[in-house]
């Protein structure tokens, strides 16, 4: 059951049999309830996760004691890579939503897997220095965008990541209020649901109680973009 959990994350991806049984074979099992957290930001990284049930959120907190919502995952997202490197400390809070369940693997535990398996070692780089990458453009994203372009790209980042087809479009396939979608973009709720109003108006999205589905791809993208709707 875990072999297959893996084959859907991006960090195992096409990896041969043999290295996907070591992985589940080397994995511990983590519950955590709702609420309750994983890792809190600037804990020292100990543990690498798969989420297999459930889903959760990253947040940061700021400098100036805001707390942003930094991505939400569900079943299959891993997190904590990070913890390959000796020293290194989680720069976020990972919050159980909803009770949740992930497969982890402390540091140790990775080092005997690089060892056998080098190709594991390079994907942990790659996948480094690819959040690195993806932190930096959430932070020029929060500070520079106007909101409609960041609350656009929020929703298709999650349809991506969890979406679900639907009747009339793609539905994100976790609980998402829009307090959420408030701190996933930097803004106030007020503004998140003037927004969300307006484009369910014109027909691009719809949204109801703790749920969004994207009914217009094309038109959300083009405002994501800032291109001509």
């Amino acid at each position: 059951m875990h072999q297959d959990l893996l084959r859907r994350c991006t960090y195992f991806t096409d990896l041969p049999d043999a290295i996907l049984t070591a992985a589940a074979s080397a994995a511990q099992l983590r519950r955590v309830q709702g609420g309750e957290f994983f890792f809190h930001q600037g804990d020292p990284a100990s543990h690498f996760y798969v989420l297999a049930e459930g889903n959760a959120r990253l947040s940061q907190i700021t400098p100036e004691g805001r707390q942003v919502i930094m991505g939400l995952i569900g079943p299959s997202h891993e997190i904590g890579i990070i913890a390959a490197i000796v020293g290194a400390i989680y720069p976020l809070d990972l919050q159980a939503t909803q009770d949740s369940m992930a497969l982890i693997w402390d540091r140790a535990t990775l080092r005997t897997l690089f060892e056998s398996h080098p190709v594991l070692a390079l994907r942990a780089l790659h996948m480094v220095s690819g959040r690195f990458v993806e932190l930096q453009d959430r932070y020029r994203e929060l500070s520079t965008e106007r909101v409609e372009r960041r609350l656009a790209r929020a929703i298709l980042r999650l349809v991506a990541q969890v979406g679900r087809p639907a009747s009339d479009g793609v539905t994100i396939a976790m609980p998402l209020a829009r307090q959420d979608l408030a701190e996933l973009t930097g803004t106030s709720l007020f503004t998140v649901s003037r927004t969300l109003s307006a484009w369910e108006d014109a027909g691009i999205v719809r949204s109801g109680r703790e749920r969004v589905t994207l009914c217009d791809p094309g038109r959300l993208t083009a405002i994501a973009e800032d291109l001509p709707v």
